[in-house]
């Protein structure tokens, strides 16, 4: 009988573990959505004191949660790994009873942008784990013993998931769960005017109660039992068929919609959600990249996050007078969310080619001027698709590799 709770206890702990290696390693990949998960809470409980640091606390509870399931896993520093993943799992039940009580517009975020769960499924989630870890760590003070030689393979995925880390935060995802992946299509690429009340599209209204999830359009909304998730833009079809696309809403100096200049042929879109971050240096690197741009047939696009019309008040003096001309000449202003959603660096790229998202650069590695003659005489579809595989490839490498690593050495 003792063998057997021996054993329950140890399943009971790695199933823990893959449930927290999932969850962080969803939100390594993907600081900046990280950040944004944490920024909802921090405003939700009225800490907004602390949203300068919400990307560096996103990411530092993600990687705890990596670590702490690998630990669990490997069955290595057992009394302080059962404690802190106690400690994780009672402050998480207790956060997501209070979303589940008040229902704000927000999900959990537990898993980033790759799953997204109502807060009764969170809080199901997380009671599940809460028993999970009575039965993996209760009492306390019976931990079990050290399992010898499982330091090395927990120090090498712990590495590797630092690694992770380092690449997501100073480049872009290896896997997109934004509405702005690859392979999808602008709102614009199938709407005359996406702003128009005339075209043939819907706003859809997300509705979820007793765990499932209804479309509703705004003249058809549901009963008070029901609880509002989100929003989407859709075309309209025959018998409410609807198809999502994103919508890359921008407009000029004068404040007037033009999301249809993202839609042409060759389009570079360079977009800067937070200008008050560029250096003079950013700025004249990504002149550059938008000139070069021009120069071989694209039409170039800057977006920025900021009121119509003021690109000369935040664009530095220091700049050389045709490089402050062309981000003038191109800036176009979009809302922050828009842009952090369409490249998760801060001065990264994105090429469209006839409203399809073919490929993203991120700010530290932007496309050349030599780059861009290369990428008009390549097939749209080919770069597409090899972009598209080359990061999902690298993505399950490192999940085979960290569990080749946990289980098997």
């Amino acid at each position: 009988m003792k063998a057997f709770h021996s054993k329950l206890r140890r399943f009971s702990a790695v199933l823990i573990g893959l449930v927290l290696i999932i969850a962080g390693l969803f939100k390594l990949m993907d600081p900046v959505g990280a950040g944004l998960v944490v920024e909802a809470y921090l405003q939700f409980f009225h800490l907004g004191f602390l949203l300068p640091l919400s990307k560096v606390l996103g990411t530092g509870l993600a990687l705890l949660e990596a670590v702490t399931g690998a630990a669990l896993i490997t069955g290595v520093y057992r009394k302080f790994f059962a404690i802190t993943a106690s400690v994780l799992i009672v402050g998480f039940t207790g956060i997501t009873f209070i979303l589940w009580m008040v229902n704000p517009a927000f999900d959990c975020g537990c898993f980033g942008e790759a799953i997204h769960l109502t807060h009764g499924q969170s809080l199901l989630k997380n009671l599940v784990l809460l028993a999970l870890a009575c039965v993996a760590f209760l009492p306390f003070r019976d931990y079990g013993a050290n399992r010898k030689g499982k330091k090395i393979p927990f120090y090498l995925v712990s590495a590797s998931f630092l690694a992770l880390v380092t690449y997501s935060w100073m480049f872009i995802p290896m896997t997109d769960f934004t509405p702005f992946n690859y392979h999808s299509r602008l709102l614009a690429a199938e709407l005359e005017d996406p702003h128009s009340d005339q075209v043939d599209y819907v706003t859809v209204f997300i509705y979820e109660k007793d765990g499932q999830q209804g479309s509703f359009t705004e003249d058809q909304l549901p009963d008070s039992t029901w609880t509002f998730i989100r929003s989407e833009s859709a075309l309209k079809e025959d018998n409410y068929q609807v198809q999502s696309y994103p919508e890359l809403a921008f407009t000029d100096a004068e404040g007037n919609f033009c999301d249809e200049r993202a839609a042409e042929e060759f389009v570079l879109v360079c977009s800067v959600p937070a200008p008050e971050k560029m250096s003079a240096g950013q700025w004249s690197r990504t002149a550059g990249m938008l000139e070069g741009a021009r120069e071989n047939g694209f039409t170039p696009l800057l977006l920025v996050t900021a009121e119509p019309g003021t690109a000369e008040a935040f664009i530095p003096e220091s700049l050389a007078p045709q490089e402050r001309y062309t981000l003038i000449e191109n800036a176009c202003y979009a809302d922050y969310r828009t842009l952090i959603s369409l490249n998760r660096s801060n001065g990264g790229a994105t090429y469209f080619n006839e409203g399809d998202l073919v490929r993203k650069w991120a700010s530290r590695k932007l496309p050349q001027t030599e780059d861009f003659a290369a990428l008009r005489a390549s097939d749209k579809t080919d770069l597409t698709i090899t972009a598209d595989t080359r990061t999902k490839l690298w993505y399950q490498a490192f999940f085979l590799y960290a569990v080749a690593v946990l289980f098997l050495l």
